[in-house]
């Protein structure tokens, strides 16, 4: 029969034993590659795809359709993810709207996330019209419409295209609030995508690290998820489309159409954002003058005719993910 003392040694011994299994397991992992449609990362809500042919070409659209979790008001709210994101990193937004009655709609557009990687022609006219398709499918005749970085371009376009069913908008740090086309060097689709295949971690994660003020470990996942899709043996097709999406964001700004968005809208702006394409291929002197959000946020303001904008202090590209509280805030008051 065991002693006390003789079960005491015994537990010590299973409890190393175990530490030592998690160690293993853990401390020397290398990274498991995801799939570039992420079948394995799992998102914070149920995700349904919507089929479209495309140019000839079957794709499928995913997204997320989050019912109210407080007191429905009938209200619909449609979020936009901006170029090096996705759908899923609009979690925290879709809880705190859902909690207030939206009905929260999150599509990864094709290109993106967990929809198709399509070879195909991109543009802001295509994107908006998919959405559209969406949108009709699950029976919305009205949304507003949430549009952060490259999203801030998408939402703009839908809001030209579809005024009668844009009924807000809101701009989160929108990207192509300049012309890049006037002061950065066109890059053809061919060198883009040699660029996009020699994507490092590090690389990665210094390009993200220009996103914020301050950074947390938290921030790190949307690193992973990036640095994963590079171990993928389907990779490739992921950098073409990216290449492809990277040419739409040079080639079709939206800007010159501000003034005639009908739609009340929203322009939120962290005024430390420096974002900007063609940050390694302008001088030193040329980037001092791209990417200068301060300034782009009270031009876009003024530019559009029903807007309200919001500037953030000590913010940066994302303020739904720095400084949710604040954001969320401003946006529940406006969408009420």
């Amino acid at each position: 029969m065991l002693q006390w003392r003789d079960l005491v040694s015994v537990l010590c011994i299973l409890v190393a034993l175990v530490a030592t299994r998690v160690e293993a397991q853990t401390g020397d992992q290398q990274p498991v590659p995801l799939g570039i449609a992420m079948e394995n990362h799992a998102y914070a809500y149920p995700v349904k795809f919507m089929k479209l042919n495309i140019q000839g070409k079957d794709t499928r659209m995913a997204y997320m359709d989050v019912q109210p979790t407080g007191k429905a008001n009938g209200k619909v709210v449609v979020l936009m993810h901006g170029k090096n994101f996705f759908g899923n990193y609009w979690k925290e937004t879709i809880r705190f709207l859902t909690g207030y009655g939206f009905r929260v709609i999150v599509p990864d557009q094709i290109g993106f996330g967990k929809s198709t990687k399509a070879d195909i022609h991109y543009s802001f006219h295509l994107l908006a019209q998919n959405t559209k398709k969406l949108l009709d499918l699950l029976d919305v005749e009205k949304a507003a419409i949430v549009g952060h970085s490259m999203g801030g371009m998408l939402a703009t376009r839908f809001a030209l295209m579809y005024p009668s069913t844009t009924t807000r908008l809101v701009l989160e740090n929108p990207i192509g609030l300049e012309d890049w086309r006037i002061r950065v060097p066109y890059v053809p689709i061919e060198d883009a995508y040699q660029s996009i295949l020699n994507y490092t971690e590090e690389g990665i994660r210094n390009y993200h690290k220009t996103y914020y003020v301050k950074w947390k470990d938290e921030y790190d996942e949307y690193v992973q998820v990036h640095y994963r899709w590079t171990l993928s043996g389907e990779y490739l097709r992921l950098a073409w489309a990216s290449a492809l999406t990277y040419e739409m964001i040079y080639t079709q700004p939206v800007l010159y159409e501000f003034p005639y968005v009908k739609a009340p809208t929203l322009l939120v702006i962290g005024q430390e954002d420096r974002t900007t394409l063609g940050r390694g291929r302008v001088s030193p002197e040329v980037l001092a003058t791209l990417g200068q959000y301060p300034g782009l946020g009270k031009k876009t303001a003024a530019a559009i005719p029903k807007a309200k904008l919001v500037e953030m202090k000590n913010v940066g590209h994302l303020p739904h993910l720095e400084v949710p509280d604040q954001f969320h805030r401003e946006l529940l008051l406006f969408l009420r």
